[in-house]
């Protein structure tokens, strides 16, 4: 122990803990004495073997005593411990001693073992003894690479050694039967794993002398598969029906007796056991013979298996072959039957197997004795005719019998004991074949043998324990003479439901895990001759096989001692059997070769300890202190004569009371050992009181358990079906807490063989399992009561418990006369609660021997008060039940019915007419009930019920004469409560408000451990969260709100269901749909639903949102009073479906008005115009995938009135239509050469038009101005750019809170962009994978508004651009949204269909038209931002005047302001715009410019096929200007005749990135920077200074343009030509940019010669 540890403890008095006391065992008058020699050290486990003993003391060092003849010699006795130096160092924590050698574990899981090694005991080879402690290692094969076994408990026999590993797995080693190995061969020195229970959860092993046992945890319960009806092995069926003359029996209970599938090349099967085996010694081989071969085998011996095969016994008439397993084997416990049963072989006797007797009293089937025992069969002739005859019966009946009957029919049973007595009872009249002499050579053996034989019991054989026959396994007997059928039985035919709770307990795996478990199985193996296995037999056993007699007896500790076995249960009681000589077992029953209960006078077990053949008790006496009791031998030394006696029961051994309070006993051969802890400060005596009084209170449960609620659970007519499921679930909970409570008394028993600190106690350490429990069974139990059961269960349980009066008034401990029943029952299931408070007071006890600073005193303090809590919490609750139910008895019929609920509680109520309603009627009866869910409003014959969640209570004024008044608010009531007095006011207040708040928490049943109970808050919040379903409401009639409330009103965030399906979730406000949310509507026609998401306003769609008809349709935009309203765009059907089209533009009252874009995809026609009604009313645009292009009137969907009309070679048709595409009235018609036809046209376009007219041939001259004429006049008949997308510019105005464009006040509008953006980031918190990190940042700088205070300058201008690119990143931000949604209506416009050359010019106009509105925005949100081509004044130093290309002069500011100084809305607004919108612009510029750029196209190619300085001859550049040498990767070489592509380099480099760039402002730097790279190598060249002129610079720019090699030159010049700034026209960009387009036009013209 670490010395924290240890000062600890010396503060309880640790050095009076772990004294040895030693006395000779086999007398009842015994004085202990304080073994010499270990000078105050603490033991903490010792071991004892026949005639020395080994110590563990608490630093984990290992002392041995008495007589150690490996050590010392045979014949020294060491009296005072000496120390085993060996083990210094290790830290041991468990010892062992068998009869003769030791074993110790390390902390680390490693074994040593010393001393008699002449069976291998010690796992040493070759070895007859070993003197000092050696290392054993053990380990496990199965893994590679090898792992060592970490083991943690062992056991030791006389000849060998048990091992129970970390993994719960038993190793083994020594020889012996006993080592439960398959093996022959002894002695076995390396360890090995007892696979037969592999798999299992070992808890303990124990060994006696020659036997072994475990402790293993039950299989969890399997669940229910189909059964097959034949037995896979044997093709038996499971299920059996014997027809007797006068009843059926039923058998459910097969049982296979092969074992195992039986293979093909088994002729001849030999069955070998060992002679001290077998009663007379005999060992016989059933062959293709009758005779039968006697084999004598020595004792001790065993004889290989000379075959695999199960026994098989053949009979020579030709009868079937069938083998019927020994007893021993019959009943496989588990599913490791077939491995069992071939190991098994050896020891099964085959005169057991031939002949199964069951002798049976059918006066007592009690649960206790069992129907069944054992005769062996006659050897010799009668073989062949039993052996067939028990075949039969065997598969008829399955090897149970199932009921008992009286009548003359001629039963089974007596069939078999006609046979069995009549041949071979050794003690029957008639003259069996005397066995031999052999047979009576032990004449202890021939008394066990009886023994088994008279028994009614053997649990191997047969299992009709009470328990299991009301489970699974039921056998019924069908009417025949139903009279003959036991009564229990006939009970259980007649009960049509079984039990209604399985009364096993509800484990709750977290207590199996942190406590030792309940739910166990005993399996004994190895040598079995004097009962010693449990199996009801004497037979040995190579296997682990399990008692099943002790199933479910919640054993929870073995003891083995020299040749019989003693098991612990829960409830304090011992079971013991095998050699009974001495009186070792505790009682005198026979026979004891099966387990039965010791008769010991103390209160109750709770340690065992088996020796050679004695047997002690530890038991609780009346004041707490362990009392010892003996059994065994009793040797009386009166009169010089040594007297042998038994003891008949075991005896008080009186002087071991007075050596203090024994922790621990241990027996061995010739001494028993105690350990013993002196009681300092009443510490080891309160830790007794505890474990004490926790086993009586498990027993008093179980009894409960089992001798009442179980018998209750059986009643018929208990009531309804809720009744009944609360009875069940109140069984439940009683048996968990039960359980739980039977498990702490086990770890209680074994807290105290250990160090005993007070921090590892289970009801500190695992508190909230108690606490969990008590909580759960008083929430089961009160509900209970609430409802009346135990009024309900008084009337059937009537009769049974008159008949145990005593009983009951022993369990519930109330001894008054004439109790009532139902009072009983309530003592009884309330009973537990007291126990609560004992947990707390022996805890303070505790608390007491620790200083009042350490941390101990602290935690025991603490529990203590959390149990006390608890205590009174739940008492609390019983009282409140107890008020309902005495409420419930007196309150009126009907409404008891429909209020009455389980875990209802009644409050208060106003029947003493202290409350009434404001305004009530003068007969009105208005009563009041208070429940802990709901305010009840009752009246004549109606009542009404608000719950409390929702319910809303204050306190009205006294002003206005609302004397005591209070308000409850509901959600779809108001109404006032008036109270007499103002007592009574505040009393209803505070109760209604404690209510609600405990209802809002919903922790009514837990209060919070170790806080001191809940203090109840006075006042329940306004804003909750809450479920509820509206009753009157006409808009939510029956629909479900769940989400959160304000004052009566759903607000906030919640869900609301309608009772036709339809749901909405989202936000709310003062009761109506508010905020953003999602909306589903099913459509019942179709099957699908409509689903909206977006903004709403006072219950109605308003506001963004994206509309899912079922229909397919999806429409995204505004709406407004749940109609489509404002900008929005509307998909109809997929590509694939029938008629996909596309509408996009704006909506009045949910129909298309304004102006729109409607792409048509199936007929492959777009239109952009003005709509009305849902149809196209107005100038609009038609254009075709066919090149057709339209502008002109429409009226009512078809083109109508004044038009023109283009089609792809530019033939145009200007005049009136009638139709779509169809010609009516006067017109021209103008061809592609120029001429034209003008006169009345009709028909339609492309299928023949009648034309009345006269036909024009216009002179050259006039064509040439002619022709653009009429091409020049498109787009005067469409909508005017400032017309289109008014919708999405009001929406955005709108949003900044101003009624029309530019009215409204600029701090709101900048308070809206505030609340915008924290709104949208808000909602997008939920969802953060829609925001980026880059895109949070934009959100972050946004916050900061530009400053403008004072005089405008560039900064600020700087600024406000900036805001602008990042507001126009984030769709979140107003300006963002609208440039999205702009880009959103310009690429539908002009992409697919609307790519058409004709729409150039509308498209570059809608660009101007964008910039024109968003700069007044902009403007509005910046007013000192100066307007429209306004200059800025420039505040900086003037720089050194730059030279200008054309003029020796400096520029002055005055002729051509600087680029960026002038502010204008290209200058501001298209690096933002231009970049979204440029593919879509650039295609039309392409497909405008396509004749004219495949010629220039061309020139360039046939151009850049010369070299370098026949190019520039060729265009005419001076000499002068050729550069001499040019650098070429780096290198400078020479310009030769062959050079291509190297002069000018940089500055065609340059001018190729025109092509990169988006604005026209960029691109005029690209041609500017172009001409100071030409500048720049011809400075190189000339080294002197000099102007250029026009006519010298123009042939090297075109040099270098055309070596660029641009290929949509064309389309950037007019680009640029379009969009550039006006101020820059007629300053140096603009002569420079003229320069470039006169390049242009000067490559398409070349002449080339």
């Amino acid at each position: 122990m670490d010395s924290q540890e240890r000062s600890s403890e010396e503060a309880e008095g640790a050095k009076e803990r772990g004294l040895v006391y030693v006395w000779k065992a086999g007398s009842c008058s015994v004085t202990p004495e304080r073994l010499p020699g270990l000078s105050g050290k603490t033991v903490l486990q010792a071991a004892l073997g026949i005639h020395h003993g080994l110590l563990l003391t608490e630093g984990g060092e290992v002392y041995s005593f008495g007589k150690l003849p490996w050590r010392s010699g045979p014949e020294e006795c060491v009296n005072s411990p000496v120390l085993e130096s060996t083990l210094l160092g290790h830290r041991i924590i468990t010892v062992a001693a068998g009869s003769f050698h030791n074993g110790a574990v390390t902390e680390s899981g490693v074994v040593y073992m010393w001393g008699d090694n002449s069976a291998g005991q010690c796992a040493a080879a070759n070895q007859p003894c070993v003197p000092q402690p050696q290392l054993v290692s053990i380990c496990d094969s199965e893994t590679s690479p090898l792992l060592s076994v970490r083991i943690l408990q062992l056991a030791c026999g006389e000849e060998h050694t048990l091992a129970l590993s970390l993994s719960r797995e038993i190793w083994a080693w020594g020889s012996g039967c006993q080592l439960g190995l398959i093996t022959t061969t002894f002695p076995v020195t390396k360890p090995q794993k007892v696979e037969h229970l592999a798999g299992r959860v070992v808890l303990q092993i124990a060994c006696g002398a020659y036997h072994s046992l475990a402790l293993v945890q039950c299989l969890p319960v399997q669940e229910m598969k189909p059964i097959p009806e034949r037995c896979n092995h044997c093709s038996q069926p499971l299920i059996t029906m014997t027809d007797k003359e006068d009843h059926v029996i039923i058998s459910d209970s097969h049982c296979c007796p092969l074992g195992v599938a039986l293979s093909d090349n088994q002729p001849e099967n030999h069955i070998f056991c060992p002679s001290s085996d077998t009663p007379g010694g005999k060992s016989v081989t059933a062959g293709q013979s009758e005779n039968c071969q006697k084999q004598l085998v020595e004792q001790h011996r065993l004889v290989d298996l000379e075959s695999d095969g199960p026994s098989g016994l053949s009979s020579s008439n030709g009868r079937e072959d069938s083998g019927i397993s020994s007893s021993g084997n019959t009943l496989f416990s588990d599913k490791k039957e077939g491995k069992e049963y071939l190991i098994g072989l050896s020891d099964n006797s085959l005169n057991e197997s031939l002949n199964k007797n069951t002798s049976t009293e059918p006066e007592q089937p009690s649960q206790e004795e069992q129907l069944s025992a054992c005769i062996p069969g006659p050897p010799g002739s009668s073989t062949s005719t039993l052996n067939s005859l028990v075949a039969s019966c065997a598969s008829a009946v399955g090897v149970r019998v199932a009921a008992t009957y009286e009548a003359g029919a001629l039963s089974l049973k007596k069939v078999m004991n006609f046979y069995g007595t009549s041949s071979s009872e050794p003690g029957s009249q008639s003259g069996s074949r005397s066995p031999g002499p052999e047979a009576l050579k032990d004449s202890r053996e021939e008394q066990v043998r009886l023994e088994s034989m008279q028994g009614k019991k053997s649990s191997s054989l047969v299992d009709i324990r009470e328990e299991e026959s009301e489970g699974g396994s039921r056998r019924l007997s069908l009417p025949g003479l139903l009279s003959q059928v036991s009564p229990r039985l006939l009970r259980k035919v007649g009960r049509a439901k079984m039990r209604t709770v399985a009364l096993t307990p509800t484990y709750s795996g977290e207590a199996d895990a942190l406590l030792p478990s309940l739910r166990t199985e005993v399996w004994s193996w190895g040598k079995g001759k004097e009962g010693q296995l449990g199996h009801g037999d004497v037979l040995p056993r190579l296997q682990p096989l399990c008692v099943k007699s002790l199933d479910g007896k919640e054993v929870i500790h073995l003891s083995a001692g020299g040749h019989h076995s003693l098991a612990l249960t829960a409830k304090s009681q011992v079971y013991s059997w095998g050699s009974n000589i001495s009186g070792q077992l505790g009682h005198l029953n026979s026979p004891t070769t099966v387990p039965r209960l010791a008769k010991v006078c103390g209160d109750g077990i709770w340690t065992t300890a088996a020796g050679l053949d004695y047997s002690l008790f530890l038991a609780d006496e009346k004041d707490f202190q362990p009392g010892l009791y003996y059994c065994g031998q009793e040797t009386s030394t009166e009169n010089n004569l040594n007297e042998n006696s038994c003891t008949k029961s075991p005896v008080l051994l009186v002087a071991c009371s007075k050596i203090g309070y024994i922790s621990n006993v241990i027996a061995g051969g010739d001494n028993c050992l105690a350990l013993v802890d002196k009681n300092v400060m009443g510490y080891i005596a309160s830790l007794h009181e505890l474990a004490a009084t926790e086993r009586r209170f498990y027993f008093r449960l179980s009894e409960i358990k089992s001798q009442v609620l179980r018998p209750l659970l059986g009643l018929d007519n208990l009531g309804n079906a809720n009744t009944i499921q609360l009875l069940q679930e109140m069984a439940s909970r009683f048996s968990k807490l039960c359980y739980l409570i039977g498990q702490h008394g086990a770890s209680l028993s074994s807290f105290l063989h250990g160090v005993k600190e007070a921090r590892s106690l289970a009801i500190l350490k695992h508190s909230s399992l108690f606490l969990d429990s008590y909580t759960e069974y008083c929430t089961s139990v009160t509900n209970f009561l609430v409802m009346g059961g135990f009024m309900l269960l008084a009337k059937p349980a009537m009769d049974f418990l008159s008949k145990n009066q005593e009983l009951l008034q022993k369990l519930s401990e109330k001894n008054e006369e004439n109790l009532q029943l139902v009072e009983v029952l309530n003592a009884l299931f309330f009973m537990p609660f007291g126990r609560l408070h004992n947990y707390a007071r022996t805890l303070l006890k505790l608390a007491t021997c620790f200083e009042v600073a350490s941390p101990e005193y602290q935690k025991l303090q603490d529990s203590s008060s959390c149990y006390e809590n608890l205590a009174v919490h739940l008492s609390r609750k019983m009282k409140e039940a107890e008020y309902t139910l005495g409420f419930w008895k007196t309150f009126p019929g009907k409404m008891t019915d429909s209020l009455r609920k389980p875990e209802r509680r009644l409050i208060c109520e106003s029947s003493n007419r202290a409350l009434s309603l404001q305004h009530a009627g003068r007969f009105s009866v208005n009563w009041f009930i208070l429940f802990n869910d709901a305010l009840v409003h009752a009246q004549f014959s109606t009542h009404h019920i608000f719950p409390l969640s929702t319910l809303w209570v204050e306190a009205l004024s006294e002003e206005a004469g609302n004397v005591n008044g209070l308000k409850i608010t509901t959600p779809e009531e108001q109404f006032v409560l008036v109270s007499s007095t103002p007592q009574e006011k505040t009393k209803w207040l505070r109760a209604i408000s404690q209510a609600v708040d405990q209802a809002l928490r919903g922790t009514s049943d837990m209060i919070l451990y170790g806080a001191g109970g809940n203090v109840p808050r006075q006042e329940p919040p306004i804003s909750r969260s809450a479920k509820y379903t509206f009753y009157k409401d006409p808009r939510f009639k029956d629909a479900v709100y769940d989400g959160r409330w304000l004052s009566g009103k759903p607000h906030g965030r919640g869900i609301l269901k309608w009772a036709d399906g339809r749901m909405y979730s989202g936000t709310f406000r003062t009761g109506l749909e508010d905020g953003y949310g999602e909306y589903r509507v099913p459509n019942k026609a179709l099957n699908k639903e409509d689903h909206y998401v977006g903004y709403w306003k006072e219950g109605k769609m308003c506001g963004h949102g994206v509309y899912s008809y079922a229909t397919g349709e999806v429409y995204e935009g505004c709406f407004q009073d749940n109609m489509r309203h404002g900008h929005g765009l509307l998909r109809s059907g997929k590509l694939t479906s029938s008629s996909p089209s596309m509408f996009i533009g704006q909506w009045i009252m949910d129909k298309k008005s304004g102006y729109g874009v409607f792409d048509d995809i199936t007929r492959g026609e777009k239109y952009m115009g003005m709509w009305q009604d849902d149809v196209c009313q107005g100038n609009g645009v038609v254009v075709t995938q066919f090149g057709l292009y339209y502008e002109g009137a429409f009226s009512s969907n078809k083109m109508m009135g004044t038009g023109i009309l283009l089609s792809e070679d530019d033939t145009v048709y200007e005049g009136e239509f009638s139709d779509n595409w169809t010609l009516s009235g006067k017109g021209t018609l103008t061809l592609p050469n120029g001429d034209y036809i003008e006169g009345l046209f009709s028909g339609e376009w492309g299928s023949g038009i009648k034309i009345t007219g006269t036909y024009f041939k216009p002179s050259l001259y006039e064509n040439e101005k002619d022709k653009p004429k009429a091409l020049r006049k498109l787009g005067i008949l469409a909508v005017s750019p400032d017309e289109k997308w008014k919708a999405v510019f009001e929406e955005c105005w709108n949003q900044l809170g101003c009624e029309s464009p530019g009215q409204g006040d600029r701090w709101k509008a900048w308070d809206n962009i505030a609340v915008a953006l924290t709104t949208n980031r808000r909602q997008h918190k939920d969802s953060p994978e829609l925001l980026s990190r880059s895109h949070t940042q934009t959100l972050e700088s946004l916050e900061f508004i530009p400053q403008h205070i004072g005089a405008f300058t560039l900064e600020k201008y700087e600024n406000i651009k900036k805001y602008l690119i990042k507001a126009c990143d984030t769709p979140l931000h107003p300006l963002g949204k609208l440039v999205e949604t702009l880009v959103a209506v310009y690429r539908m416009t002009y992409v697919g269909v609307g790519a058409n050359r004709r729409l150039l010019q509308e498209a570059v106009r809608e660009i101007k038209s964008y910039l024109k509105r968003i700069f007044q925005l902009v403007r509005f949100l910046f007013p000192d931002l100066p307007e429209e081509g306004s200059t800025i004044p420039f505040l900086t130093t003037e720089p050194k005047g730059r030279r200008s290309f054309c003029s020796g002069k400096s520029d002055s500011r005055s002729e051509s302001p600087e680029p960026g100084y002038v502010v204008t809305s290209f200058g501001l607004l298209l690096p933002v715009l231009l970049p979204r919108l440029y593919p879509p612009l650039f295609m039309l510029y392409a497909l405008d410019n396509e004749r004219e750029e495949d010629i220039y196209w061309e020139c360039v190619l046939r151009l850049n096929k010369q070299t370098d300085l026949a190019l520039l001859s060729f265009l005419g550049v001076q000499a002068k200007f050729w550069p001499g040498t040019v650098s070429i990767l780096g290198e400078s070489r020479k310009v030769s005749s062959n050079t291509k592509d190297a002069c000018f380099a940089s500055a065609v480099e340059c001018l190729q990135q025109i092509s990169t760039t988006f604005t026209p402002a960029d691109k005029l730097k690209v041609i500017q920077q172009t001409f100071e790279e030409i500048s720049q190598s011809v400075l190189e060249t000339l080294q002197e200074d000099f102007l250029w002129s026009m006519d010298d610079l123009f042939p090297v720019f075109l040099y270098v343009v055309l070596r660029a090699r641009i290929r949509n030159l064309g389309s950037e010049v007019h680009l640029i030509e379009d969009l550039m700034d006006p101020y820059l026209q007629h300053g140096e960009q603009g002569i420079m940019f003229t320069t470039l387009k006169a390049c242009y036009y000067q490559i398409q013209h070349e002449k080339l010669t």
